[in-house]
């Protein structure tokens, strides 16, 4: 069983920068793609950004291109998520899940390829 626990939300300025992170309490991470989402109220789940199992390949969304970075250590069995430049519109609750499909079937930009989610971590970014 996969159990993923975020953590390092907050509130930040705009233009400032915060750096979640995802762990699991349960099987090891190195063997499943990671993705991160976020929900902002009364708006759809979106897709952020996505990692392979490697961390050789990464795959964002165009909103967050350039200025949030996904990376992972398999050692430490922890996926982050860096994020600059933050804007207001970036303010939402942030979810990292993890998938069984890679790159090779999909592009992991959808909900439906991540069987396991975390709760989700808060990020405000005041204007």
């Amino acid at each position: 069983q996969v159990q993923l626990v975020e953590s390092g939300g907050g509130l930040v300025q705009a233009g400032g920068s915060l750096r979640l992170s995802c762990a699991s309490s349960g099987r090891t991470l190195s063997t499943y793609s990671m993705g991160w989402f976020r929900q902002a109220p009364g708006k759809e789940r979106e897709f952020v950004a996505a990692i392979s199992w490697s961390g050789g390949n990464t795959y964002y969304a165009d909103s967050v291109k350039g200025r949030f970075t996904i990376s992972r250590d398999n050692a430490k069995n922890t996926v982050y998520l860096q994020m600059n430049s933050l804007k207001p519109e970036d303010t939402a609750v942030y979810c990292c899940a993890a998938a069984r499909l890679s790159f090779s079937n999909t592009a992991l930009d959808t909900t439906r390829d991540y069987g396991y989610w975390g709760h989700g971590t808060q990020v405000t970014v005041s204007s």
